[in-house]
């Protein structure tokens, strides 16, 4: 038995391994092998237009009536700033003409959209058992929405002030993200990058400061990490890097290469990718223009314009500019597919509790 089982019962799950949402790393295929295996899925919605969250949760559905989480952004857009985007350009003109591409070629904007209407509409036509959000919560008129089709609610904390403010409107459970996490931070209250908490400081405090289920997200790849959140009073985890190393993801060469060749010290918080925070493998933008550097415009419209450079590059077999995101666990990290991972997962855990307990 699960030391804790509120977030069991409170999902409808079996296993209490939430899947990370992996935007542009992953497809309906992770969530479904997730889902099915008694985890939770998550497909990662900030990236599609409402009609493919839509095709995406069919996709799903037709393997797998478990239960499975939509994951969406809720960022303000971003002004325009014609300098500081044209400025962004100028730094990167020099790859550009190292790749023999203009650097006055019209580039197609960033596709991460906020949850909107649109979105909230999809949500309405697919009724998952779970929305998630990441960078704070939608606008009232539309969290209503959600939470009138039975959906439950998980944001994302990256302090205890923050999962306090979650609760308070209406958040079902708490992520508590800690600084080890691969991926973009959901810091959202303030921009104290280098004040952020690791896994371990910050979970026992997020648990101290709410009264809904706390997931534990950050550096976890194996059972000792899962046994260790639960001691910390979490009542489940959040796994996302673990799963990059398996054949559902859908993630590039270079990027699954660099994941292999990770070690602990491989991976550093950066915004040159995007424009807001993440931590990913280190790489030669991120070393030559970061990794954290008040140039970038921002979020999400540094990406735009590194399209191109990632193509040239990628397909020379580099990741130089790409995302690799990842956390600080990578090396943890096991080839195989979701399914057997989550209840390798969870059978390794339940015999070191039992050892614990012994």
């Amino acid at each position: 038995m699960w030391p804790d089982r509120r977030l069991i019962e409170l999902l409808g799950i079996e296993i209490p391994i939430v899947q990370a949402p992996m935007a542009g790393a992953q497809d309906w295929e992770l969530v479904a092998a997730v889902s099915k295996a008694g985890g939770l899925g998550s497909l990662p919605c900030a990236m599609l237009a409402p009609e493919k969250v839509i095709e995406e949760a069919g996709k799903i559905r037709s393997v797998t009536d478990r239960p499975f989480n939509l994951n969406f952004f809720t960022h303000t857009p971003p002004r325009a700033d014609n300098a500081r985007e044209a400025a962004w350009r100028d730094r990167l003109a020099p790859y550009y003409r190292e790749f023999g591409l203009d650097p006055n070629e019209p580039i197609k904007g960033a596709q991460r959209s906020p949850f909107d209407d649109k979105l909230c509409a999809a949500v309405e036509a697919v009724k998952p058992a779970v929305v998630s959000f990441h960078f704070g919560l939608p606008e009232n008129s539309l969290l209503r929405r959600v939470k009138a089709l039975g959906c439950k609610v998980l944001g994302c904390a990256t302090t205890a002030a923050e999962a306090r403010w979650l609760m308070e409107r209406g958040a079902d459970a708490i992520i508590a993200q800690g600084a080890e996490a691969g991926g973009h931070r959901g810091i959202f209250l303030n921009d104290q990058l280098a004040a952020q908490p690791g896994t371990f400081a910050l979970v026992p405090q997020v648990v101290d400061a709410v009264k809904v289920p706390v997931i534990a997200a950050g550096g976890i790849a194996d059972a000792r990490g899962i046994a260790a959140a639960f001691a910390l009073g979490a009542s489940g985890v959040q796994i996302g890097t673990a799963f990059l190393h398996g054949p559902e993801a859908k993630i590039s060469e270079p990027h699954r290469a660099a994941l292999k060749e990770a070690k602990d010290d491989s991976t550093v918080l950066t915004n040159v990718i995007t424009g807001r925070p993440a931590r990913g493998i280190l790489t030669r933008l991120i070393r030559e223009q970061g990794p954290i550097s008040d140039a970038v415009p921002e979020f999400p419209l540094a990406a735009a314009p590194l399209a191109p450079l990632r193509a040239k590059a990628e397909a020379q077999g580099s990741g130089d500019f790409s995302p690799l995101w990842a956390g600080q666990s990578t090396a943890l990290g096991r080839a195989m597919p979701a399914g057997e991972l989550v209840a390798k997962l969870a059978a390794e855990t339940m015999e070191r509790l039992r050892r614990l307990q012994a």
